[in-house]
């Protein structure tokens, strides 16, 4: 995943868990990042499908979480933005008749796949209330 979606992703929802009962707009969130609104509001979108957090329309309205912060795992909102693999794409012609590129691909689904799985596992045992935790000191 070579953008930025997990960190805004995250952004978003860290403040979300320094304000747990109230509803911020997305412009106020679109501040704390310095990106457009509509960005702010695409990932919310994704993230409110992937149920980590709630929307509310209206004057009053905003996104909030879904549950606590103790109930999402970093790894949640990792799998709720990932478009790619960790390490991109493999190249999809290699010439069949090298010795190298007929098999890379192979070799390459066991990297990719071996990388994933350490990524998922790392951010698997840590909560967002744990990484919210660095901001309160």
């Amino acid at each position: 995943m070579n953008n930025t979606r997990f960190a805004t992703a995250i952004h978003i929802l860290t403040l979300l868990a320094s304000e747990p009962d109230e509803w911020l707009s997305s412009e106020y969130i679109a501040g704390s990042i310095n990106v457009n609104p509509v960005v702010i509001r695409r990932e919310i979108g994704t993230l409110n499908e992937a149920g980590l957090i709630i929307t509310k329309k209206g004057k009053d309205g905003g996104v909030r979480l879904n549950k606590s912060s103790q109930q999402i795992f970093l790894s949640d909102i990792y799998n709720a933005v990932k478009n790619s693999e960790i390490l991109g794409r493999k190249n999809k012609k290699t010439n069949p008749d090298c010795p190298i590129g007929k098999q890379i691909n192979e070799k390459l689904e066991n990297l990719f796949e071996e990388t994933n799985a350490v990524v998922s596992e790392n951010l698997n045992n840590r909560t967002l209330a744990e990484f919210f935790e660095q901001f309160k000191h």
